[in-house]
Order: structure tokens, then sequence, then C-alpha cells
């Protein structure tokens, strides 16, 4: 993990940036009396938080993680992905079963 200061992130914010995005990594930046900050692309940053609250319950934790297990011990299932066109079709509600929809 790289570390620069605050003046060469500043003086060289473009190439730091592009640096970043290229190599898909993090920079960290430091500054005097304070803490240091870490720059990571956005996209990898929305990985990480999805992971945090996928990971955040320990049910589902525990079901991904054994999940992850089977695909190690080779244990996949196939299956056919839904075209697009029949989800066209395919109504969603959030309505409880039994209730009309307006």
């Amino acid at each position: 993990m790289k570390h620069v200061s605050l003046a060469d992130f500043r003086d060289n914010l473009t190439a730091h940036l592009d640096k970043i995005e290229e190599d898909r990594t993090e920079l960290v930046v430091k500054r005097r009396k304070c803490a240091p900050i870490v720059v990571v692309p956005l996209s990898d940053w929305k990985g990480m938080k999805e992971t945090l609250h996928l990971l955040s319950s320990p049910a589902n934790a525990a079901h991904l993680l054994a999940s992850i297990a089977q695909a190690d011990a080779g244990l996949l299932t196939e299956h056919e992905l839904i075209e697009p066109q029949s989800l066209q079709s395919t109504v969603l509600t959030t309505q409880p079963r039994g209730t009309a929809l307006a």
C-alpha cells in the first residue's frame, strides 16, 4: 500500500488518481495532526460496502461461507439464465398473498 503526503497528493492529484484507477489499488494520504485518509476507486468502495453488508448478519455470513466452501469443493450446479424477454411478463409485488393490487 503506497503512502504519500498531503502536499504530494495535492501537487500530483491527477497522476495519483489515474494510478489508483489504473492499478485498482488504494493510496494512503498522510496528513499532519490528522488521521491518514485512504483513496480507493468508487467501484472497489461499493464492493467493500456490499461485502460488509452481506456479512453483517451472522446467519447470512454462515450461508455465504458454506456456499463458498461448496464452490471450492467443486459442488456447483449450472443453470440456464433467465432471458430478459421473459422478465417483461413477470410482475413483482410486495403485496401480501390474498390481497388485491390497486
